[in-house]
């Protein structure tokens, strides 16, 4: 390709839009156009860095025995109701674009695809003996995110990679994860990408279990923890550890102190000389669940521990049932306002007790739970003599225990936050560590979730109607591009891994009146492409530095100038990654690039 003929802007200057140096590059290098909030145009360049990152996912998943399909990506309403998760997308998470037809029909833009492939399983699956069963998909996806930026790291349209299995048992489905285990440690490798498989929640789309793929990069959003001795990596959401030792309680009897200006548990400790290991502080949530009922949530954890919010939600969302609802759609600490809503009288903030009346609820009022739903972490069981709050401003208790002065709330749960320098539950020895990462890639255990809420059986061998098992693995392609300018850049601009760059090589004319240069150059453009080497051509009206500039801004990984040297029969190659450059004969360009480039995709 000619660049005097391409599409082809580059800026010198950050957009003020971008806040990541793959966002500033990839618009800056003419990759990609905003047309809106979180909506990118992918241009000729980005195009087939997304075709080359699409091939490799196409035939690693092929490889497998998997097979490529399309959904539609306008789906009806009624799917959702059925797998209990349209008001999850609309309210709770609020991702789902929803909009009314002319037929007075409620439709959604999918964000995945988990109703429409169950309902096409229901409809086509009848037996054991078309199990098990591996379909994909390569689409744009759409999700309203409430705060869209990073580019295409959180946009609000991108193309992914879908694919969803169906499997007679639960040995089946763990066969099929497994593979897409290894199909994505593949892609990433081919990519040429570094990253880290960690234990990840599985949100909104459920599931026994499920495994994210981290490019490890400084602007990663999400924070992984992991051990040296690469036996443990986990998404912060998921992750957990073993909390510090206790240190034994200096207080033998139960009494309640004075304790005046010591609303948080450093204050506490330091007025009291204990260890915020011997605290039991008391936080207070608020949730709301998809049929309207609030709920207080009162949340017993060690001192030096803090609350997990993603597992919180995940017990509560178990709790749904008590209430009359199917999941949560809300979940936050209460601030003034929203405890002025419901409060009977002032709450003691800073020093509540476990034990904190329901009485502090006030009566009568719509969708309200009337009493506090009690959780004990399980840091503070096993306490002994420890200090909690005494239901009053500017007084706490010491010397307290369980089934003595307090109740155990009946619900011990595990939501506390597994933080750097935890010990490994694995191996005490070992300690957590902290990378940034940003997720590529998920797979998911479904299990039967969605094949029991929607009907989709098959026949077993045995002629029982039994439900689906059902496994998803989602690979975001789009994302995978700016990724990769995420983890490789310098200060010039991208450094393309070889095996997605755009091209593979740019012959450069610096003088577009030397005769010589012109007509060099046009020779190995010809005999780089026809040896299969993708190359571009910089034959601009332009000075030789901006073409410099410009190449290096792209990032290709090869660059050939036909310059001065030609009249000793060289040029000059440049390696963009280590910006290595050597003259060699012009008769040898070709194998010399070609040997690089084998040498390169076969690391």
């Amino acid at each position: 390709m000619r660049l005097s003929q391409m599409l082809f802007v580059t800026l010198r200057e950050d957009p003020a839009e971008a806040e990541i140096p793959s966002h500033k590059l990839l618009l800056r290098a003419g990759y990609m156009r905003r047309i809106a909030n979180g909506v990118y145009a992918y241009l000729p360049l980005l195009w087939r860095v997304l075709n080359k990152v699409s091939a490799i996912v196409r035939d690693e998943m092929n490889a497998t025995g998997a097979q490529e399909c399309l959904l539609p990506q306008l789906q009806p309403s009624e799917l959702w109701r059925e797998s209990g998760r349209w008001e999850t997308y609309t309210k709770a998470e609020g991702i789902m674009f929803s909009l009314i037809d002319r037929r007075d029909q409620e439709m959604g833009l999918g964000p995945t695809h988990e109703e429409v492939i169950t309902a096409i399983a229901r409809d086509m699956i009848r037996s054991y003996r078309q199990l098990p069963l591996n379909l994909y998909q390569i689409q744009t996806k759409f999700r309203d995110e409430i705060r869209s930026r990073f580019g295409l790291m959180r946009g609000r349209e991108f193309i992914m990679k879908d694919a969803y299995s169906f499997h007679v048992d639960e040995d089946s489905l763990k066969r099929t994860y497994t593979d897409m285990y290894i199909v994505y440690t593949k892609i990433l490798q081919r990519c040429g990408l570094q990253f880290r498989a960690v234990d990840a929640d599985s949100g909104a789309i459920g599931g026994s279990g499920s495994t994210e793929f981290m490019v490890l990069a400084a602007a990663g959003e999400d924070e992984v923890l992991y051990t040296d001795d690469g036996q443990y990596a986990a998404n912060v959401e998921k992750a957990v550890s073993l909390p510090a030792e206790v240190v034994p309680s200096p207080f033998k009897t139960y009494e309640k102190l004075e304790t005046p200006n010591t609303p948080t548990i450093e204050t506490l400790a330091n007025f009291l000389q204990c260890s915020p290991t011997q605290i039991v502080k008391n936080v207070l949530y608020q949730v709301v669940y998809d049929n309207g009922r609030t709920v207080l949530v009162l949340v017993s954890i060690r001192g030096d521990q803090d609350v997990n919010d993603t597992k919180l939600q995940n017990e509560l969302s178990q709790l749904a049932t008590n209430y009359g609802a199917s999941t949560v759609i809300g979940l936050d600490v209460p601030d003034q306002a929203a405890q002025g809503k419901w409060t009977a009288k002032p709450l003691p903030l800073g020093y509540i007790a476990p034990d904190l009346s329901d009485d502090y609820i006030r009566s009568g009022v719509k969708h309200l739970e009337p009493r506090f739903l009690r959780m004990a972490d399980q840091t503070v069981v096993d306490l002994k003599n420890f200090v909690t709050g005494a239901n009053e401003a500017g007084y706490h208790t010491v010397g307290g225990n369980w089934n003595q002065e307090y109740a155990i709330p009946k619900l011990v749960v595990d939501v506390r936050a597994a933080k750097v320098g935890d010990r490994a539950v694995h191996d005490p020895a070992q300690t957590l560590k902290t990378a940034r990462g940003i997720e590529i890639g998920h797979i998911f255990q479904l299990g039967q979730k969605y094949s029991e809420a929607m009907g989709a059986t098959y026949t077993a061998e045995s002629g029982e109607e039994v439900p689906l098992w059902m496994g998803c693995y989602g690979v975001g392609v789009s994302r995978l591009a700016q990724a990769a300018v995420e983890q490789s850049y310098d200060k010039d601009g991208i450094i393309w891994p070889v095996a997605i760059a755009p091209y593979q090589a740019i012959v450069v004319i610096p003088n577009q009146a030397a005769a010589d240069q012109v007509a060099a150059a046009e020779t190995l453009y010809r005999d780089l492409t026809a040896a299969g080497v993708e190359t571009l051509l910089d034959d601009r009206q332009e000075r030789a530095g901006v073409k410099f500039k410009d190449a290096d801004l792209i990032g290709i990984p090869f660059r050939i100038v036909t310059g001065r040297s030609l009249k000793q029969g060289r040029v000059e190659v440049v390696k963009r990654r280590s910006h290595e450059s050597e003259e060699i004969p012009v008769a040898a360009v070709v194998t010399t690039v070609k040997q690089w480039l084998d040498e390169a995709l076969a690391a």
